[in-house]
């Protein structure tokens, strides 16, 4: 979830084009999930609303190229049957990030204003980078949500919101 939220992409790719980058930390530890990565969210409030959608490529299927103003769930999971499964998802909105010499890039800017679980991470499994980026999400969210709270609620943002 991390390294999709995180990236940049030339303006044209389609969510087939960046699945990989939420399925290649699994896939490195021999691991795969069977459902999309994310679908696009629209005005119309159905659960998978496009034309947008992060999956793998289908045969035949349309490359729809994101675009600044699209809202799509980013949510790789991991179930192992009969056992356990995980889940994280946000909600993210395309942005333009940059020009450079090679074209225009574009960017996920995450919606979503809830702490992840915890119980759920494994700090030890966390590059640098993805560290930084959990922190500062968290650090958006306690930044957002605390003038709206008080007292327990607080405390309770405060101690999940504390960064890793």
């Amino acid at each position: 979830m991390i390294g999709l939220s995180r990236a940049r992409f030339p303006k044209g790719a389609s969510g087939p084009q960046l699945d990989a980058l939420a399925r290649a930390p699994l896939w490195a530890a021999g691991m795969d999930y069977g459902h999309g990565t994310g679908h696009g969210v629209g005005y119309f409030l159905n659960v998978h609303e496009g034309p947008q959608s992060i999956r793998p490529p289908v045969a035949g299927g349309a490359l729809v190229a994101l675009e600044p103003g699209m809202i799509s769930s980013i949510e790789p999971g991991l179930y192992k049957p009969g056992r356990h499964g995980i889940r994280h998802e946000n909600l993210a909105v395309v942005i333009e990030a940059d020009r450079t010499e090679f074209g225009e890039f574009l960017a996920f800017e995450t919606l979503t204003m809830c702490p992840f679980d915890r119980r759920a991470f494994e700090p030890n499994l966390l590059n640098p980078e993805e560290r930084a980026w959990l922190d500062d999400y968290h650090a958006n969210v306690r930044a957002a949500l605390s003038p709206l709270l008080a007292d327990a609620d607080l405390e309770w943002l405060n101690r999940h919101c504390a960064p890793l």
